[in-house]
C-alpha cells in the first residue's frame, strides 16, 4: 500500500491509500481515517463504510463529517471505492452499471466477472491489508449508503460472525424487486433469480444464521424512496423472521450527504457500543 494523501483532522489523520488489488485485478484507492489513539500506536477497531452509486472513496471522507465522531470513539474508518476502475475494466454508459456501480458482489457473467469481485475485496482482501498496515483490535463493523447500504446489509447477513454490527442509510433493501437491482443483477449474475436472492437483504433475512441487529435510517423526502428503496419490504421481512431491526423514517430528509451527516454521530455511536 502507498499513501497518496493525508490531512490532520480532529486530532487524527485522514489518509488515502492506493494498492494493487489481487481480487479485482486493478489498482484501488481507499480512504483511511486514523483517530488519535491509532496515531499513538494503540490498537483500534475498524468501521467500514460502503458508498453508493457513482461515488469514489472521496465522497464519504469529504462530506459525511464522520472523522470527529470516529476520533471521539477511537475507531479507524475505512472507505473503499465502489468498484474496480480503469482501462480494460468493463463499463457501461449508464451511471448505475459498471464502474462506480459494483453492488458489492462477485460477478459471474462476462464481461464483468474478471474484475467485479467487490464481495471478496471488501470481506477478505481489504481487511487483511488493514490488519497488516494498521494496529487493530481485530473487531470490525460495517455501514453504508444506498447501494452501499445494500452492501453493508447483505455482506453482514452473508458472512455471520465477520462484523460486530451493521447499519445503513437509505439502503436498497430488496434489489431483486427494484430497477437498480434488477438491472445490475441481470448484468452481473445472469437471469437466475435464485442467484439474485443470495444478494438481497429482504431474502437473506428469512434464513439469517445470525441475529445481528439492523439499524436503518431513511429520509422521507428521498426521491428514490418508492421506486428503488422501499424500506417497508425490509420491515416486513424482519417482522416475519423476528429479526431485530430499528427502522427510523426521518421526515424532511433526502438521499444526500446532508442526510447522512445529520445522523452520522448516532450511527458511529451505535457501532462503538459493539466494537468495545
Amino acid at each position: 500500500m502507498e499513501r497518496i494523501e493525508q490531512h490532520a483532522s480532529w486530532g487524527g489523520r485522514q489518509e488515502v491509500w492506493k494498492h494493487a488489488s489481487s481480487a479485482l485485478g486493478v489498482e484501488m484507492k481507499v480512504g483511511v481515517y486514523l483517530p488519535p489513539a491509532a496515531l499513538a500506536g494503540q490498537a483500534c477497531p475498524v468501521l467500514y463504510w460502503l458508498s453508493g452509486l457513482t461515488c469514489t472513496e472521496q465522497n464519504f471522507i469529504t462530506k459525511a463529517g464522520a472523522q470527529q465522531f470516529a476520533a471521539a470513539h477511537n475507531i479507524i474508518l475505512v472507505a473503499p471505492d465502489t468498484s474496480p476502475r480503469g482501462e480494460g475494466v468493463a463499463n457501461d454508459d449508464a451511471y448505475d452499471l459498471g464502474q462506480g456501480a459494483g453492488f458489492y458482489l462477485n460477478a459471474t457473467q462476462a464481461p464483468w466477472a474478471s474484475h467485479f469481485r467487490m464481495e471478496d475485496y471488501v470481506t477478505q482482501e481489504l481487511p487483511a491489508l488493514v490488519a497488516k498496515h494498521f494496529v487493530t483490535t481485530g473487531k470490525q463493523s460495517i455501514f453504508g449508503h444506498s447501494m452501499g447500504g445494500h452492501g453493508a446489509l447483505t455482506l453482514a447477513l452473508r458472512h455471520p460472525g465477520l462484523y460486530q454490527s451493521v447499519s445503513a442509510f437509505s439502503p436498497i433493501v430488496a434489489p431483486s424487486q427494484v430497477p437498480w437491482g434488477q438491472k445490475a443483477f441481470t448484468a452481473y449474475l445472469g437471469e437466475d433469480q435464485a442467484q439474485w436472492a443470495a444478494h438481497d437483504a429482504v431474502a437473506l433475512i428469512a434464513k439469517a444464521q445470525e441475529r445481528l441487529p439492523l439499524l436503518v435510517d431513511q429520509g422521507l423526502q428521498d426521491d428514490f424512496l418508492d421506486s428503488q428503496l422501499q424500506p417497508g419490504l425490509l420491515e416486513a421481512a424482519a417482522k416475519a423472521s423476528n429479526h431485530p431491526l430499528t427502522l427510523r423514517l426521518q421526515p424532511g430528509y433526502d438521499h444526500s450527504y446532508y442526510f447522512i451527516a445529520s445522523f452520522m454521530e448516532e450511527h458511529i455511536a451505535h457501532h462503538a457500543a459493539y466494537l468495545k
